[in-house]
């Protein structure tokens, strides 16, 4: 059993802090007493998940990119961080179609910026990194893919967190290896968790921003690919999971730096057009329409083994997909977001506990 308090008085550095996941982990370790300091790009809207919960306050917030080695270095090496999440990244499937070259650039170059950076240290720094369950080849079949299948991406969004995963590797083997971890005192794990939801989303083209969206203004829900199945997980079940390896890797850096999927049950699964159903039944009212209009290419299906997670770190989902679009869809209708995200944050770490 993994003791989160030992996260009290801890120094994290999280990149990636202003946006969904990052202002959701930040809130996570608030409550847990570390000590965080966030690098981010500045939020791209007023409305955010970053201004909810007034992230700012709960943190050292370094406006930058991790793009801009000087400053990353500078950031990492004042502050010397005992744990690093590395959330930042270009994340959106449809945006990466539009600005495909920025997509690589941040989410390869840049994760070879931060783990550059921390090469760096004098110090021990465990590091996790965190990509997606879109690194995979994806042939659309019912298989659920395993650490060992071959990565790969049909879109730029997912050829470049496949790459981001090779960057990984590359560190691990040459900077960060194992058999050196006296000299070096780093390690790092890297976690494929996907199609995470949540309170506090409001990003262009995914689904729940867009159900909520049509939901506050009476319109009908636009389904683009509503027989598309996903490994839905509430962002909480990826963020503790997050946690738990970072506590692991400081223990025993040689049996957790490796990658490690993070999802549902593979029979715990619903289609895009489920999802909504239950979101309006939560939700109390709304209706919804399909589109057959030609779309830029997305997987249908895609599903994760996560036999290695539960085996290793005894990982097992709390939540099952309903009941993660029940919290998601509450977390929109309650009027003090700051409260319930911290109440949302508490119900979890007493389940797991």
């Amino acid at each position: 059993m993994i003791d989160y308090r030992q996260y009290a008085g801890k120094k994290v550095l999280l990149t990636g802090h202003t946006g969904f996941k990052g202002a959701w982990m930040v809130a996570a370790l608030h409550s847990l007493g570390a000590e965080i300091v966030g690098y981010a790009l500045a939020p791209e809207s007023e409305t955010c998940l970053f201004n909810d919960l007034n992230i700012e306050s709960l943190c050292t917030s370094v406006i930058g990119d991790i793009r801009d080695k000087s400053e990353l270095d500078k950031v990492i090496t004042d502050y010397a961080p005992d744990i690093v999440f590395h959330f930042a990244a270009q994340a959106l499937v449809l945006k990466s179609y539009a600005i495909p070259s920025e997509t690589f650039d941040v989410n390869v170059i840049g994760t070879a910026n931060v783990l550059e950076s921390i090469g760096k240290l004098n110090s021990k720094c465990s590091v996790v990194v965190v990509t997606t369950d879109k690194v995979y080849e994806n042939y659309e079949w019912n298989y659920p893919y395993r650490e060992n299948d071959r990565l790969g991406g049909y879109d730029p969004y997912s050829a470049s967190k496949a790459c981001a995963e090779i960057v990984v590797s590359s560190f691990r083997n040459s900077f960060f290896n194992v058999n050196a971890i006296t000299e070096h005192k780093k390690s790092i794990a890297s976690v494929r968790a996907g199609n995470v939801i949540g309170g506090g989303d409001y990003s262009e083209n995914r689904i729940i921003p867009d159900v909520i969206l049509a939901l506050q203004n009476n319109k009908s829900v636009l389904l683009r690919n509503p027989n598309s199945v996903r490994p839905w997980q509430h962002v909480l079940e990826p963020i503790f999971s997050y946690l738990k390896i970072g506590l692991l890797l400081s223990k025993n850096p040689e049996k957790y730096s490796l990658a490690l999927n993070i999802g549902p049950s593979t029979d715990d699964i619903l289609t895009v057009e489920e999802l909504v159903q239950k979101a309006i039944k939560v939700w109390g009212s709304g209706s919804y329409t399909t589109q057959d209009a030609v779309q830029r290419h997305e997987a249908k299906l895609l599903q994760l083994d996560i036999s290695l997670a539960s085996n290793l770190i005894d990982w097992i989902p709390v939540y099952n997909s309903a009941e993660a679009v029940e919290k998601t869809i509450q977390w929109y209708m309650a009027e003090n977001k700051l409260e319930f995200t911290y109440k949302q944050i508490k119900d979890y770490l007493g389940e797991i506990s």
